[in-house]
C-alpha cells in the first residue's frame, strides 16, 4: 500500500502529464482522489490541491467551448491563486506542486 505522500506525489506527476496532453478532466480525477485524504485531515495543502483540481476542470470547459468558459475559468482560478503561496521551496511536496503550478500558469497564458 502506498503512503499518502507517494499517492500525492504520483497524482501530481500524473496530473501534470495529463494537463500536457490536454486531458483536463482526467487530470482533475487523478488529483481529486489524492486530495480526499488531505481534505479529511485538514492538511494545509488541501486548498492548493483543490485549486489545481478546479483549474483542470476550468480548462476542460474551455476545451469543450462551454458558454462563458473563459470568464468562469478566471473566477475559478482565483481560488487557486489565493493558495499557491502555500507551496514554498523545500516544503512538503514542493517539487511536485511547483510543476503543477507552472503548468497551470502556462495554460493560463495560452488559454485565457
Amino acid at each position: 500500500m502506498l503512503s499518502m505522500n507517494e499517492d500525492l506525489e504520483g497524482a501530481l506527476c500524473t496530473y501534470v502529464e495529463l494537463l500536457e496532453d490536454e486531458e483536463y478532466f482526467e487530470a482533475h480525477e487523478v488529483l481529486e482522489e489524492a486530495w480526499h485524504p488531505l481534505r479529511l485531515k485538514k492538511h494545509p495543502l488541501a486548498n492548493l490541491a483543490k485549486g489545481l483540481i478546479n483549474g483542470a476542470i476550468a480548462f476542460e470547459h474551455i476545451k469543450r467551448n462551454k458558454n462563458h468558459a473563459k470568464d468562469k475559468a478566471i473566477k475559478v482560478l482565483a481560488s487557486y491563486e489565493r493558495h499557491k503561496h502555500l507551496c514554498v521551496e523545500g516544503g512538503l511536496y514542493s517539487t511536485a506542486f511547483q510543476k503543477a503550478i507552472r503548468k497551470i500558469e502556462q495554460l493560463k497564458q495560452e488559454k485565457l
